[in-house]
C-alpha cells in the first residue's frame, strides 16, 4: 500500500491524498460505506460502485468470523470473491463488537473470551488470531485488535485498557510481520490509537503507535458517548504525533458535520453506519439540510428527491413517491434512501477534496456545517 500526500490546506489541517492498493486507488479524504456482514445493507454491490461511487468498503471481523465463517470465506477465495466486490476492503478488528455485543466476556492480557450473540457458542480473540482471521477474510487493510472503552470510562479503567491495547498491538504487529498475505495480493496493518477522553492517554497511545511507523493509523474509541467537542479535542491531541505522510482513519464517525470537522483536523478516512441506518428510518442528508421523508409535508411534493444529487435515485424518483414507499412499508423505500445517503456522503468528501485543492476548504466547511444541521 502506498499513500501520497498531495496537498495540505494553508488555513487548517485538511489534507488531500491518494491511497494505492492492489484492489484500486482511493482518493482521500474518503468515506467507506459499512458492509458489516459482506453487504452494504440493502444496496447492491453494483449500486455501491456506480451510484454511490464508493472507492472502498468496510467489513466486520466479528460478524464475518461468526457468519458465514472462515471456512466458507476461504473456500470462496476471500471476501472480495464471495461478495463479488473487486475494490478495496478494510476490516475492523472486531474489538468494538466483542465488547459491545458479545455476552459473558472475559478479558485479560492474552485476549478476550466471549460468547456469540447468535448462538451463545464460546470463542477467543487474541491479537494474533485476529490478524489470521482478517488475512483469511481477505482484507486489504487489517486493523489491530484493541479494547474500545466507553466514552464515560474513568481514568483508571481507561489507563488499564490502554495498557492492554498497547500490549496487544505489539503482539499483533509481530504476528502480522511474520505471516504472509493470502489470495495473491498485499495486505497492510493499521494500529489503533485509544485512550478514551484523556489527553495524556491519547498522547501515550499515539506515541506508542507512531513508533512502529506503519502504513496508516486509526483513531478509535471516539463517538462512543462523549461530547462532540471532546472528540474534536482528542483528534487535535493525536494529529501532530501521528506521521504526516501516513493516512489517519477515524473509526465509526459520524454525521456529515463530524466528518467535515475531522477533515479540518487532519483526518483522511471515515466509516459510519449512519447513512444506511438513518436512511432505513427515513432520514435523508442533503446539502441544504436534513429531511424526514415520512413527514406529511412531502406527501404531494413531486420534485426530485435531490435535484442536485449525483445518482439515478435522486433525480428519477420524487419525494412524494419515496414517502409513499415508507408509509406503505415497501422495502424499496429504505433501499432508495440508503443509496441517497451514501451517495451524499461520497459527494461530501469528494467536494472536500476539491475545496482543499482550490484552497477554499475552511470557508466552505463553515458554510456547509450551518446547512447540514438544518432540519427541513
Amino acid at each position: 500500500m502506498k499513500f501520497t500526500l498531495l496537498k495540505t490546506d494553508k488555513e487548517c489541517k485538511a489534507r488531500r491524498g491518494r491511497l494505492e492498493t492492489d484492489h484500486g486507488t482511493i482518493e482521500t479524504p474518503i468515506f467507506m460505506p459499512v458492509g458489516t456482514a459482506g453487504t452494504v445493507k440493502g444496496v447492491l454491490q453494483r449500486d455501491v460502485k456506480t451510484e454511490v461511487k464508493a472507492e472502498i468498503i468496510l467489513g466486520n471481523t466479528y460478524h464475518l468470523y461468526l457468519r458465514p465463517g472462515l471456512d466458507v470465506l476461504e473456500k470462496a477465495g476471500g471476501l472480495h470473491k464471495f461478495m463479488a466486490w473487486d475494490m478495496p476492503i478494510l476490516t475492523d478488528s472486531g474489538g468494538f463488537q466483542v465488547f459491545s455485543l458479545a455476552h459473558n466476556r472475559k478479558l485479560n492480557t492474552n485476549g478476550c473470551e466471549f460468547r456469540s450473540h447468535i448462538d451463545g457458542s464460546k470463542h477467543l480473540f487474541t491479537p494474533e488470531n485476529v490478524v489470521d482471521i482478517q488475512r483469511k477474510i481477505g482484507a486489504d487493510i487489517i486493523m489491530a485488535f484493541d479494547e474500545c472503552p466507553p466514552g464515560t470510562a474513568d481514568f483508571a479503567y481507561a489507563a488499564k485498557s490502554l495498557d492492554i491495547t498497547q500490549q496487544w498491538l505489539e503482539r499483533g504487529l509481530k504476528h502480522f510481520d511474520s505471516t504472509d498475505p493470502k489470495y495473491g495480493y498485499s495486505q497492510t496493518f493499521f494500529p489503533i490509537v485509544q485512550g478514551c477522553v484523556y489527553p495524556d492517554l491519547r498522547r501515550k497511545a499515539a506515541e506508542g503507535a507512531a513508533k512502529f511507523y506503519r502504513e496508516g493509523y486509526a483513531i478509535g474509541g471516539l463517538s462512543v458517548g462523549e461530547p462532540e467537542e471532546v472528540m474534536y479535542e482528542m483528534i487535535e491531541v493525536v494529529e501532530p504525533i501521528l506521521p504526516s505522510d501516513r493516512p489517519r482513519y477515524l473509526m465509526g464517525v459520524g454525521t456529515p458535520a463530524n466528518i467535515l470537522e475531522a477533515i479540518a483536523r487532519g483526518v483522511d478516512m471515515f466509516d459510519c453506519v449512519m447513512p444506511t441506518r438513518n436512511g432505513r428510518n427515513g432520514m435523508l442528508f442533503t446539502r441544504e439540510g436534513i429531511i424526514n421523508i415520512k413527514n406529511l409535508r412531502w406527501k404531494d411534493d413531486f420534485s426530485p428527491i435531490d435535484p442536485d444529487g449525483t445518482n439515478y435515485v435522486d433525480t428519477t424518483f420524487s419525494k412524494a413517491y419515496l414517502r409513499h414507499l415508507f408509509v406503505a412499508n415497501e422495502m424499496l423505500g429504505p433501499q432508495l434512501a440508503s443509496i441517497h445517503n451514501l451517495s451524499f456522503y461520497l459527494w461530501l468528501v469528494n467536494e472536500a477534496r476539491l475545496k482543499i485543492e482550490e484552497g477554499t476548504f475552511l470557508s466552505w466547511k463553515n458554510m456547509m456545517i450551518k446547512k447540514l444541521t438544518t432540519r427541513l
